[in-house]
C-alpha cells in the first residue's frame, strides 16, 4: 500500500500573501506543516506542491521534498493530481494536507487514511463538533452536514443563519484522503455554480455523486488565513 501526502502551497494568498514562508516561532509555516506530516505513521512519502520558486527553494533548504506545478490550477486538489500524474510511482491513496495549518495533528492524517481504507467511500475527510457559537456564524469556518448513520457528507455550507438548539453542528477540517483514481476523475470535473458561489470545491464532488466519508476528530485544527489568525496563534 503506497500512500502519498501532498501539501499544496501557493505564495499568492489574497488575504495573507507569502504565508507559507511566514515565520512562526523560528520556522516557516510550510516547514511546520511538513514536520507534522513526518510524524504520520501511515504516509510513505510527503511532498510540497508549489507554483512559486521561493517556496521551492525554501523547502529544498530545510530538506523537504518539493515539486513545481502549474500556476493555472483552480484548487489544491488539481495541484495534487498533477503531482500524481507526473510521478513515476503508483499510489493507492493520496492525502491533500492544508499548507496553512502549521500544527496539524498527525493523528488526524492517519485517521483520515485509515477511515478511507476501511470503507467503500471515494473520499474521506474530518469534522469536529462546534462548541463555540461564533464559529457557527463565521463564514471563514465551513460547516459540514452529514448522515449520522452512514457518516457520508450531504452538504457543506459557510454560513448558518438560524440555529436549532437540538442540532449538533460540525466544523469541517480541510484534509482529504482520495483513492488515486478518484482524484484523477474529480480533477476533470467542471466547476459548479454553487461551488463557485461558496468557494468550496467539495460541493463539486457531492453534486457529481462522489461519496465523502466523514470522520469525527476531537483535535482542534487552526488555519492561518489572515494577520489576525497569526496574532491569535502567537499569543
Amino acid at each position: 500500500m503506497h500512500i502519498l501526502g501532498i501539501i499544496p502551497s501557493r505564495f499568492a494568498s489574497k488575504r495573507l500573501p507569502g504565508k507559507p514562508l511566514i515565520n512562526i516561532s523560528g520556522k516557516s509555516m510550510i516547514q511546520r506543516v511538513y514536520e507534522q506530516c513526518e510524524k504520520s505513521l501511515l504516509l510513505n512519502q510527503i511532498v510540497v506542491a508549489t507554483d512559486d520558486k521561493r517556496i521551492y527553494k525554501h523547502v529544498n533548504e530545510f530538506g523537504g521534498n518539493v515539486v513545481m506545478t502549474s500556476i493555472t490550477h483552480e484548487s489544491g486538489t488539481d495541484r495534487c493530481n498533477e503531482v500524481v500524474l507526473n510521478s513515476n510511482m503508483a499510489y493507492d491513496i493520496v492525502v491533500n494536507i492544508q499548507g496553512d495549518e502549521p500544527f496539524i495533528n498527525p493523528i488526524q492524517i492517519d485517521q483520515v487514511v485509515a477511515n478511507l481504507l476501511d470503507s467503500n467511500a471515494d473520499i474521506a475527510t474530518l469534522a469536529k463538533k462546534i462548541d463555540d457559537l461564533n464559529v457557527i456564524f463565521d463564514a471563514n469556518n465551513p460547516k459540514i452536514i452529514f448522515n449520522k448513520k452512514t457518516k457520508i457528507a450531504d452538504d457543506f455550507v459557510r454560513k448558518i443563519d438560524k440555529i436549532n438548539k437540538n442540532t449538533k453542528y460540525y466544523k469541517h477540517i480541510g484534509i482529504y484522503a482520495f483513492k488515486t483514481e478518484v482524484l484523477n476523475e474529480i480533477s476533470k470535473l467542471s466547476q459548479t455554480e454553487r461551488e463557485m458561489n461558496e468557494n468550496l470545491e467539495q460541493l463539486r464532488w457531492i453534486e457529481n455523486n462522489y461519496q465523502i466519508l466523514v470522520g469525527i476528530t476531537d483535535h482542534e485544527s487552526v488555519s492561518i488565513d489572515t494577520r489576525e489568525d497569526l496574532k491569535k496563534l502567537l499569543i
